[in-house]
């Protein structure tokens, strides 16, 4: 069994308790916390489990990292401390354990990092033996592997759009959901996520990736946004009331211009509401999120994703298989041995040894 941390307790973390739990060759070694209500509290109320696990959450980083786990789920926010995450993850890097991460966004496509973020890792890796795999969960899957897997199902491809359609009435994020994108704010206001080149950094190395298997050259990296104003006040079950007026949904585009024409695209539509800017994609059965891919060409192929978790929060459900392509990667990258891998070096594999697994 591979003695796995879980780093983080929130929207990931606690699912990644889940799939640590129900993973044949894993085992949940120790659980990192960072809120002094969680310390000491078993991993299986942090996960939401039915039972107790045994391994109570701490916040002794060097204790844990000192244990020498074989592997590490990484799923403290890296949004607004992309510093002190990379700071986080080469340490527990240095310390030998394989790293599975959505927060550093810049890492998805390694090849193309900036020197600042993976010139650390590398180091980190050649001190201490250890490896990283990034990926998103918006889902990283949905932008890379899944697109790139249809695409071989065709005669000819036109182009490319993955598409996230996400309703964030469910969600409980809200520093991210009112600040980081904006949800809530004045039509004034410039999220960070929405400013000029953010959304390259975010998904542009996805659209790299998809060029790079493709075997085509990208002239460059566009990027739309669009944003819609909420026309009544709606209140959220998990983040309260969000006003009239304010920013109520956003639609934005990171396009792979290829000869001239935007031919691999990743396109997000989020609301506050599903009430808000109805004209825009939507998912199918008008639920909270699907995840979308399209191939214009002959034929032409549509794929929509739908997943359910937490009874039928979809936007848990996205979280789950983004974290579920994470954590099931591990004992590959333990084989594989030290190294910094992408979505394309990491293969996509069958759930072996879950079928009739009892559900944690």
């Amino acid at each position: 069994m591979i003695s796995t941390v879980v780093w983080g307790t929130g929207n990931v973390g606690r699912l990644a308790i889940r799939a640590v739990e129900a993973h044949p060759a894993l085992k949940l070694a120790a659980v990192i916390v960072h809120h002094p209500e969680k310390i000491g509290r078993d991993a299986g109320r942090l996960g939401e489990l039915d039972h107790d696990t045994g391994v109570l959450a701490t916040d002794d980083i060097e204790a844990v990292l000192a244990a020498r786990p074989q592997a590490v789920v990484y799923a403290a926010s890296g949004d607004t401390r992309p510093d002190d995450a990379l700071a986080d993850i080469t340490r527990a890097i240095r310390s030998g354990a394989v790293v599975v991460s959505p927060a550093l966004y810049p890492l998805y496509d390694h090849r193309n990092a900036p020197a600042e973020f993976r010139d650390p890792v590398v180091a980190a890796v050649a001190e201490g033996g250890g490896s990283l795999f990034a990926s998103g969960v918006d889902p990283g899957w949905g932008n890379d592997v899944l697109p790139l897997l249809l695409s071989g199902l065709g005669s000819t491809i036109d182009a490319i759009r993955c598409q996230e359609i996400f309703d964030y009435s469910t969600y409980d994020q809200p520093d991210s959901v009112r600040h980081l994108v904006g949800m809530g704010q004045p039509m004034d206001f410039e999220p960070m996520m929405l400013m000029p080149s953010v959304p390259t950094m975010v998904w542009g190395g996805q659209i790299r990736m998809m060029a790079r298997a493709l075997g085509v050259e990208l002239d460059e990296i566009r990027e739309t946004v669009d944003r819609r104003a909420l026309d009544t006040t709606v209140t959220t079950r998990t983040m309260g009331e969000f006003a009239a007026g304010t920013q109520g949904a956003i639609r934005f585009e990171v396009q792979g211009i290829v000869e001239g024409e935007p031919r691999l695209v990743i396109e997000h539509v989020t609301r506050i509401h599903a009430s808000c800017a109805p004209d825009w994609p939507s998912p199918p059965d008008g639920g909270d999120g699907a995840h979308r891919v399209i191939i214009e060409g002959r034929p032409r192929i549509e794929v929509t994703v739908e997943a359910t978790d937490e009874g039928e929060n979809r936007s848990a459900g996205g979280n789950a298989t983004a974290v579920g392509r994470l954590v099931g990667a591990i004992d590959w990258l333990v084989e594989a041995g030290p190294g910094l891998y992408d979505a394309l070096d990491v293969p996509l594999r069958p759930a072996i040894g879950k079928l009739g697994r009892k559900q944690p």
